[in-house]
C-alpha cells in the first residue's frame, strides 16, 4: 500500500468533500428559504455548481491555513456561514439576519477569546476600528448611488469580517471584492447578459474577497 506524502493532511480532501456537499445543500436551502413571495422553488442551475465549488475550495483551505484545532473549527463554521450567505444572496438578493447577526457575535467572541485578530495577529482594537470604520465609510459612500447600492446585510457581514480578520484584511477583502465584482460585471456587460440598469448583488463578491483575505498567509499581514 503506497504511503501518503509527507505533510499530507487528510482533513484537506475530507473538508473539500464536505464543502462540496454543503455548497449543494446551501444552494437548495436558498431556493426554498426564506420562502419566495410567489411560492416557487428554483431548480438547479448555474448557481448550484458555483456555490458548491466555492464551498469545496474554501473549506479545503481551512486546514492548510490554520493548524490549531479550535481555529480550524472556528473558521470552518465562519466559511460555512459565508457559503450559505452567498447562496441566499445569489438566489434572493438577501443575506438573512438570522445568519449575519450570530456571525457578528461569533466573530466578537473569537476576538475576545484570542485577545487579538486570530487571522492577522493584530491588536484587538484595530479589528474593532476596522469592523466599524470600513462598513460605515462604505455605506456613506454608497448613499449617492441610491437605495440598495450597499445593503444593510452587506454592512453587517463586513462588521463580522472586520472583527475576525482585523483592519488591514477587511480593507483587502473589500478591495478584492470590488475588483472581482467589477471584472465579473464587465464580462457580463460585454456578453450582453446584463445591462447598466441590472441589479447584481454585491454580497457574493464581498464573501469571496473576505474568504481570500482570511486565507492570506500571516506573514503578509
Amino acid at each position: 500500500m503506497p504511503s501518503l506524502p509527507a505533510g499530507f493532511d487528510a482533513l484537506v480532501p475530507l473538508l473539500g468533500l464536505t464543502g462540496l456537499v454543503w455548497g449543494v445543500a446551501a444552494d437548495r436551502i436558498a431556493a426554498r428559504w426564506p420562502a419566495h413571495e410567489d411560492g416557487t422553488v428554483r431548480n438547479v442551475d448555474w448557481r448550484t455548481p458555483l456555490v458548491a465549488l466555492f464551498a469545496a475550495a474554501a473549506l479545503a483551505a481551512v486546514p492548510v491555513r490554520f493548524g490549531d484545532p479550535a481555529e480550524r473549527l472556528l473558521f470552518g463554521v465562519f466559511f460555512a456561514a459565508c457559503i450559505l450567505l452567498m447562496a441566499t444572496d445569489l438566489d434572493q438578493r438577501l443575506m438573512p439576519d438570522v445568519v449575519t447577526l450570530p456571525l457578528i457575535v461569533l466573530c466578537a467572541a473569537a476576538l475576545a477569546w484570542g485577545g487579538d485578530s486570530l487571522v492577522s495577529r493584530s491588536p484587538a482594537w484595530t479589528a474593532v476600528v476596522g469592523a466599524i470604520a470600513v462598513p460605515g465609510l462604505m455605506f456613506l459612500a454608497s448613499l449617492p448611488f441610491g437605495e440598495g447600492a450597499l445593503g444593510g446585510a452587506d454592512v453587517k457581514f463586513l462588521v463580522a469580517v472586520g472583527l475576525l480578520s482585523g483592519l488591514i484584511r477587511i480593507v483587502i477583502a473589500v478591495f478584492a471584492g470590488a475588483m472581482i465584482g467589477g471584472l465579473v460585471v464587465f464580462a457580463l456587460l460585454i456578453a450582453r447578459r446584463v445591462t447598466l440598469r441590472s441589479y447584481i448583488p454585491f454580497g457574493p463578491f464581498l464573501i469571496v474577497g473576505a474568504v481570500w483575505a482570511v486565507l492570506l498567509p500571516a506573514a503578509s499581514s
